[in-house]
Order: structure tokens, then sequence, then C-alpha cells
């Protein structure tokens, strides 16, 4: 049996996404053939489509040890091997967190990071980057069996001496009640042999874009931070598992309020939480309906203690779902409650999702197709005003024609004068350009970075560790300020040029987009939310000042960084942009000159040119009037396919 409600919404989004790209490749065809694109317009239109083709869709599975969680992952998308793919058995079985995805570059394999690699500052990212640091072994698909063998290696263990276990970052337990390592009763201290793990393997929904993120419980949640500062919030949908045998825990509360539950705005959009092993409440001497109210008041029960609204928790039983699928068994499957969790997973996951893919490329769509328009209004403008300008000749002397090809100079000479001030303000806009690249220079941070850690590293006081901490983020707050202050003197530098050549010309108004910060700041603050949350569960179970710094710097800087590379990308981008109308309308202006003055040198030497040219201005009016049409069928071509959306349930009623 196939998971169908969940594909089906998979399908649905990945023919909505084919759809759009095919229309906004057809229109980057369509203005290479008219000659109204230009090299800035194809770079932000591939760039588009790079998005489209590469989009991925993230869901993260989290849960204290024990919950059932690989087992909810191999029901509701390996079913379809005939037997259990990820291990899943009584006790803690993922030790690492395991990412599963495919790349039709790469061969079918698992990938490992070794524990080790805590020991130095680098990000689980950057090491995605260096494939000799992994251990990678083969996935025979031919043999479910032998496939299910190698994926056990994600369970591993190893013992090592508790001074090792500390080195790397890791807090050793010293009770049952604590979170942390295990002590083995040989003294050693029980610990992942992997730090990470990456299973490339082909399904459909993984083709499509579908990334798989399995997180290990509390342990790993506070073990690397890097999970929780960045790849669970990037998680589009967020399914956090518990089971209906042991009800929700302390421990479950935590990692709920610590790593989950905190997103104020979307009310915890995309937060699911399933409500696993409901198997465990079936009892043949109770009859259907009592087990049925035994469940709903554990949903209540469950929503209380999370604080959510009771639609949004899902009890299922995930083994016997992956048995009903791999046996055939309907009745039992719809006991498992299953296909509901798919469903709504489905209705959580891609709607979401899609919302974003659209809002990131509906700006600049809008951007060029405006730009596209404009350069096109010009084109007309000018031959109806050749036009005009030729039309007066009909009939007129000599001298007039003389008089009017001098004023065309005039224009001519005043429109280059014009453009030596241009020219000059472009001198200008270099120095405002370096000076917005100065706020954001990678080295100046660096230099923050290295001057925060040894900071930290003298620091005696956690009060002290955080002083440094809050001094870090302040300065990138801070530089977000300097540049929206910048960007806003370049814009209205530009918007003082545009009016002037409006002003002076007669081109078309055009509006100089803004740069905003606020997406940037957003990120930092949040960053910093995350990350003081993440060092006061810290403070309770760990004290190495090493182990802190070690931990701030794999995750929270990293990311900073990474903010700061983007914001750099997008500023690059913006600059570009921001001269590309003002300088494809001087162009456009330039030749309309060069037209009408070679057409009136033609007339003055030859009256009988006059009708032969109006005629041919003619003949170009009418295509640029074609060309407006053209242009009107793509856009409404690009918009139909951004914004016509069908669900599942809309396409089944149309093809009945």
């Amino acid at each position: 049996m196939k998971n169908e409600g969940i594909e089906q919404h998979f399908a649905a989004y990945s023919a909505w996404r084919k759809g759009l790209a095919n229309a906004i490749t057809n229109f980057q065809n369509w203005l290479q053939e008219q000659k109204l694109g230009d090299t800035q317009i194809s770079q932000r239109l591939d760039h588009i489509l790079a998005t489209l083709r590469d989009d991925k869709l993230r869901i993260a599975f989290v849960a204290e040890f024990a919950r059932g969680k690989s087992e909810l992952i191999n029901a509701i998308f390996f079913s379809t091997f005939g037997q259990r793919i990820l291990p899943s058995s009584a006790g803690r079985t993922t030790m690492c967190p395991t990412e599963l995805m495919y790349d039709s570059d790469l061969d079918p394999a698992l990938r490992l990071l070794p524990i080790e690699t805590r020991a130095n500052g680098t990000t689980i990212a950057e090491y995605k980057g260096f494939s000799d640091e992994w251990t990678t072994i083969r996935l025979n698909l031919k043999s479910p069996k032998k496939m299910a063998e190698v994926l056990k290696h994600i369970a591993e263990t190893k013992a090592v001496d508790r001074e090792q276990a500390q080195a790397l970052g890791l807090h050793v337990a010293e009770d049952e009640a604590e979170i942390g390592m295990r002590m083995t009763e040989e003294g050693k201290v029980e610990i992942p042999t992997w730090r990470y793990a990456v299973i490339n393997i082909p399904h459909p929904l993984l083709e499509q874009g579908l990334v798989i993120l399995d997180t290990p419980g509390l342990n790993a949640l506070g073990a690397e931070p890097e999970l929780t500062l960045n790849l669970l919030p990037s998680a589009h949908a967020v399914l956090f598992v518990l089971a209906a045998d042991a009800g929700v825990t302390k421990s479950d509360i935590d990692v709920w309020r610590n790593h989950i539950g905190t997103h104020k705005d979307g009310a915890n959009k995309g937060r699911l939480v399933v409500l696993n092993k409901i198997d465990g409440l079936w009892d043949e001497l109770r009859d259907w309906d009592e087990v049925q109210r035994e469940i709903d008041r554990q949903i209540r029960e469950t929503a209380k203690h999370l604080g959510i609204p009771e639609h949004n928790i899902h009890p299922v039983s995930a083994q016997k779902a992956l048995y009903a699928k791999i046996k055939g068994e309907r009745k039992t499957l719809e006991r498992s409650r299953i296909t509901a969790l798919e469903d709504a997973l489905g209705k959580e996951l891609v709607p979401a999702k899609r919302d974003i893919v659209r809002e990131n490329i509906q700006d600049d769509l809008n951007e060029i197709i405006a730009s596209t328009r404009m350069l096109s209004t010009q084109k007309l403008k000018g031959v109806r005003e050749h036009m005009d300008e030729l039309a007066g000749l009909s009939g007129k002397n000599m001298d007039v024609i003389e008089h009017m090809m001098k004023k065309v100079k005039i224009d001519k000479e005043v429109f280059e004068k014009t453009l030596q001030r241009f020219q000059a303000t472009r001198s200008i806009f270099a120095k405002q350009t370096n000076q917005l690249y100065t706020h954001l220079n990678l080295k100046g941070l660096s230099t923050v970075i290295a001057e925060t850690k040894k900071d930290m590293e003298i620091s005696m006081t956690t009060a002290g560790l955080k002083t440094c901490m809050q001094k870090f983020f302040t300065y990138a707050t801070d530089t977000m300020g300097e540049v929206a202050k910048q960007t806003q003197e370049i814009k209205e530098l530009m918007e003082g040029v545009y009016k002037k050549f409006q002003q002076e010309h007669g081109l078309a108004k055009v509006k100089p987009g803004s740069f905003s910060v606020m997406r940037y700041l957003r990120e930092i603050k949040r960053l910093q939310t995350k990350h003081e949350q993440f060092t006061k569960s810290l403070s309770m179970v760990v004290t190495e000042q090493k182990a802190v710094t070690n931990k701030f710097f794999e995750s929270s800087v990293a990311k900073v960084r990474a903010i700061y590379k983007m914001t750099n990308r997008d500023a690059d981008s913006w600059l570009r942009n921001i001269m590309n109308p003002m300088e494809a309308q001087v162009r456009e202006h330039q030749i309309q000159l060069r037209r009408r003055l070679e057409s009136i040198k033609h007339i003055h030497q030859a009256s009988d040119t006059l009708e032969d040219r109006l005629s041919e201005l003619e003949h170009i009016r009418q295509g640029i009037d074609e060309q407006e049409r053209d242009l009107d069928h793509q856009v409404d071509a690009i918009l139909n396919a951004l914004n016509n959306y069908e669900t599942p349930g809309q396409a089944a009623k149309k093809s009945a």
C-alpha cells in the first residue's frame, strides 16, 4: 500500500513548480528572440529557474529515545521495501542525526561523519564539502535486507574515557535523572560512534526534493547546537513524536519548549505532534469505542501539556502501519490512523513551502516584467515621436528641415552632457558602494570573531561568557543598521538621478527599489534568542568553558558568517539591479536620437525618402504593438502558473 495522501500533495507541488519553470523558460526565450532582454535580466531568470530546479522541502522528526520515531519514518516513506530500512527496536536506536535525501549525481550510499570531528570548530555544513572526512558505505538497492544491515551503523556506539568524551564537548551524566552520556560498568563513557549521517537513497519523494532529518533526542539536541540553531529552524515541518504508553514526560516538554514550540509567528505553523504507539491501548477486553475515548483523553492531556490545539495532535501506530502496508491489510492500516497523519503532513508542508518559493521569486519576476514593459513602452514612445516629427516635415522647405536637424543635434549634445553628469554620479555611486561593502567586510567580521573567542577563552565566569556573546551579537546587529543607512543613501542618490533624466529627457518614470535588512536582522535576533535558550539549558549540565566556547563558535558564529555572505550576495544583486532600468532607458534614448538625426539627414539629402521613412517607422510601430501583445500573453502565462495551484482534491474533482 502506498502513502497516496502525501505522494499526491508532493505530485501537485511538483506539477506547479514544473509549470512555473516552463512558463519562465518560454518568457526567457521570447525575450532573447525579441532582443528585449539583457545579461542582467537573463541572469536573474536563470537564478529563478535554479531556485525552482534545486528546491528542497525539509521535514524533521524529533523525539526522545524509544518513542518509535524511526519506525514512523519507515512506515510513512519506506514500506515499499517490504521491511524495516532504518534500524528500529526497543530502546535507543538512532544515535546520530541522520539526513535522508537523494542526489542523482551521487551513488546510493550511507555517509558517516566520525564523532571525533567535534574536537575542532568546523560545522557539519562545512564538513559536507569535504568528502574525504566521511566514511562511505554503498547501498545495495536490489537487497533491502543488506541495505538495512548497512544502515544499522547509525546506531553504533563506543566506550571512551571520560576525559575524551568531555574533550569532544559531550556531557557525562552523573545520575539517571540527568541528561548526558552514560557511564558503563567498566567506568567508560558510552558515546555515539558517528556525529552525523547522510543516506543518499532513491525514493519518489526524495527525488522530488524532500529531505528528511531524523534527530536522536535531547542528548543530541543539547550536544550538537547546529541542529537547534540551524537545521531545525530551516525545516518546513517538524514532527514531534511522543509515545502513548509513556505520556508526556519532563524531557519531552523540555524538547518541545527549548527546541520546537518556540515559534511565535504562525502559531507554530508546520509543527505537528504525533502520539505514537496507540496500539498499546488496544485491548481485547475493551470495546473499540472505549479505546477511542482513551486516545481522545490522551490527545486532550497532550494538548494541555504542550499548549497547542488538539487538531495539531495525530494519534498513530507506526509499527502497525508499517506492518499493514507491507502485508496489505487495509483494516489494520485504518486502525493505525497513519493516513490522516500523512494527509496532514502534506497539507502542512507543501503549502508552506510553496508560499515561501512564491514569495522568494515573485518580487524578482515583477521587477523583470516591469523593466521589460518599460523598455517596450519607451521604444514605442520614441517611434511615435519620430513619426510625428517626420510627418511635420511634409511640405516644408529645406530651411525648416535644416532647422529640425540642428534641433536634433542640439538635443543629442545636451543628452551627451547629461551622460557626462551621469558618469560623475556613477563615481559617487561607486564610493557609496565601497562604503557599503566596508560594513559587510568578511575580514572585519573574522577579526571580531577572533577577538570574541579570545575574550571567551580568558573569561572565568558564565556571566563573562554571556557578555562576550552579547557583544558579538550587538556588533552583528549594529552592522545591519549601518547597511540599512548606507543603502538608503544609495537609493536617494539614484532617485535624484532618475528624476533628473525624467524631467530633462522625458524618460519613463522609474522608482529604484529599496534594500531591506529586515530578514537578516530577524535571523540574527532569532539566532541570539535561540542561543540564549541554548546556553541556559547548558549551564545546568555543562560547566567547561572550552566546551561552551566551541559550541558557540561551531554554530552561532558560523551562522552569522553565512548571514553576512548572504547579505553580500543580495547587496550585489540589488546594486546591479538599481542601475539596470536607467542604463536600459539611456541606451534606448541614444538609439532614438541617432535614428531621428539620420532620418532628417536622409530627408535633407533626398526629399522623396520622407514617405519611405514614415512607412518604415509605421512598420516598426506595428511590430512593437504586436510585441506588447505577446508580452501580455507571456506575463499572463507566468502569473497563472505562479498563482494557480490545484490541491490533490481539486485535481481529483476535475478528472472525475
